[in-house]
């Protein structure tokens, strides 16, 4: 294993870093064909609201999609940072790809924790990956991500995000960027012509998190079937802050009991989002 030390540095002082082509080609080319199967497959198009865009495509629950997405999450270089962040233990949240085209706009800055209702800073509860299949450059689209932004005191989430200055996190395909989940970051415009900026979102949270028992395998879906829809969310069954938790955007009591479903976060009234977004940080 290559040394690390100066990626650690980076991730605890900058709230990010790039580890340079690190996945090998022959990896990233199976990644790269699988997504674009899935993607027609499953006919996946964009989802058309201010955060997923109304050019980039995206596939959720990768790991239920093809034995090659398993190699994902154990990459051993991006595991050594996420767990030097957030403990050894910490766990897959989720992983998807996104394809951002030409056309596309900046995706408003945010930060992947904001939703948890803890003043900030706060000891880390979330670090992502974004891997790049594709060249990531500005013009197509590379990561926009705001340095130190993870030590933000109780930042305002409902400020312009456009007033925030952020760095492009240009990579060469092979290339994962890491970061901490309380730092700000974006997708960028694609700009370009004829370039679909293609890359993976691999995300983990901390292992405490997690609910002590596992109540989706440890109940049987016969029992569970009886509960009411109520007893259902608490045991886990729903999305959490209209995000946390969903299969596909869907959350997973409506999916598998028939139980009202939930609005997903992006989806939301913009309004409504953003008072969402308030009321989880204080």
């Amino acid at each position: 294993m290559p040394d690390l030390s100066k990626h650690h540095r980076e991730l605890e002082e900058n709230g990010y870093t790039i580890l340079e082509r690190v996945v090998d080609d022959a990896l990233v080319d199976r990644l790269l064909a699988d997504v674009r199967r899935l993607e027609g497959e499953l006919a996946r198009s964009p989802g058309g609201n201010r955060f997923e865009g109304s050019h980039t495509t995206r596939t959720y629950n990768l790991l239920a999609h093809g034995e090659v997405w398993q190699q994902v999450p154990v990459q051993p270089q991006v595991l050594e940072l996420i767990e030097g962040v957030l403990g050894p233990q910490c766990l897959v949240s989720s992983l998807a790809s996104i394809s951002i085209a030409p056309g596309e706009t900046k995706q408003v800055i945010h930060s992947d924790d904001q939703i948890h209702p803890i003043a900030k800073p706060h000891v880390p509860t979330v670090c992502n990956s974004m891997w790049a299949l594709t060249d990531f450059t500005e013009a197509n689209g590379a990561t926009r991500i705001v340095p130190g932004s993870h030590r933000w005191q109780n930042p305002d989430y409902m400020a312009d995000p456009e007033d925030i200055d952020t760095a492009c996190a240009e990579m060469a395909r092979g290339s994962v960027l890491v970061w901490q989940g309380s730092t700000w970051h974006g997708g960028g415009a694609n700009t370009t012509s004829a370039e679909v900026r293609v890359g993976i979102a691999m995300n983990y949270c901390a292992g405490f998190i997690r609910q002590q028992e596992n109540q989706h395998l440890g109940i049987p879906p016969e029992v569970m079937a009886g509960f009411t829809p109520e007893l259902r969310a608490l045991c886990g069954l729903d999305m959490y802050r209209g995000l946390t938790g969903n299969i596909d955007k869907q959350s997973p009591a409506h999916l598998l009991y028939g139980d009202p479903p939930d609005t997903q976060l992006w989806d939301m009234d913009p309004l409504n989002s953003e008072r969402l977004n308030s009321e989880a940080t204080g």
